[in-house]
């Protein structure tokens, strides 16, 4: 069972960094839970708002139904209330209420609803997608818009309004006309999360548009370096804040977008490169290459 109502969950996430923890394989590619229940338990020993378990970063889109519960209630165990669980829901409509059904029972805190798979659809779909996975449970939902689920400020009003638990709004699009015209309208009705990849490159224009949070992914990896980075936006720190943007961010940024799928690749090559290897990602992904973790290895060693 929840420990929070979703109100609750929603302004905690709010209050401070957010991370995707990555999930551990073995070098067969099946699930290495202690390894992730021991990176899961040092993790939620830092000052982090939240945990979304078997996320974007946690290679969701690879894992059955059994494994995203059983990696779920590993980290909802490890963590021991230290910090709101979020559990993911996606693909079909049906899928999703079941996921969603599944994380309320494995004592999850809360939902991010991922874009349904594949397909296109209206606003009135999207709509009755997310509705219908409202529905289906008290936690309180983030919704992830993203790819082909793009809201528009009209239908997530209309959502806010007949979906007390909707509470949240991650952006992965960048849309910054789209962002204003949603807290003009809706203000603290939700919790604003950044959910660009990198989002450490938007965080700090996107706090001026009421995005007081991001999902870190780097703080897999650079816990230390992710807390006080996101520190410097809160202060509004432009000087500090431009200074590793420019030094650290930029650059890794540039190695992660030589090949497709590295925006999640590149943050288990960073596990590896600080002595704390997570396994390899499973396909369709590419892992790094000697060279490229070597390159990774020498610019986070200029921020340990």
């Amino acid at each position: 069972m929840a420990r929070m109502t979703p109100a609750e969950m929603a302004k905690q996430l709010g209050s401070g960094l957010l991370s995707f923890p990555v999930t551990h394989f073995h070098d067969d590619l099946s699930f290495d839970e202690r390894a992730y229940r021991d990176n899961l338990s040092r993790l939620a020993d830092y000052k982090v708002s939240g945990l979304f378990a078997a996320g974007g970063t946690g290679e969701f889109f690879s894992l059955t139904p059994a494994e995203i519960d059983r990696v779920l209630r590993a980290c909802v165990e490890e963590t021991r209330g230290r910090t709101p669980v979020i559990a993911p829901a996606g693909q079909g409509t049906a899928l999703a209420i079941e996921m969603a059904k599944a994380a309320e029972a494995a004592g999850a805190d809360g939902i991010l609803l991922l874009p349904p798979y594949l397909v296109g659809s209206e606003q009135t779909g999207l709509a009755a997608h997310i509705e219908a996975v409202c529905k289906a449970t008290n936690l309180g939902i983030i919704v992830y818009n993203r790819a082909n689920a793009q809201l528009n400020e009209v239908t997530l009003a209309g959502l806010c309004e007949r979906c007390p638990n909707l509470v949240g709004f991650k952006d992965g699009v960048g849309d910054v006309e789209l962002m204003t015209r949603v807290y003009a309208g809706l203000g603290d009705r939700l919790t604003y999360i950044g959910g660009l990849p990198t989002a450490e490159t938007f965080a700090l224009p996107y706090l001026e548009m009421g995005v007081t949070t991001y999902s870190s992914a780097i703080f897999n990896f650079l816990p230390e370096w992710a807390l006080s980075f996101y520190d410097s936006v809160r202060r509004r720190d432009r000087d500090a804040v431009y200074a590793e943007l420019r030094d650290f961010v930029l650059p890794y940024i540039a190695i992660r977008n030589r090949k497709r799928g590295y925006a999640v690749s590149i943050v288990k090559a960073g596990m590896t490169a600080v002595g704390r290897g997570a396994g390899p990602v499973r396909p369709p992904l590419t892992d790094f290459d000697a060279g490229e973790l070597a390159e990774l290895k020498a610019l986070i060693g200029s921020r340990r």
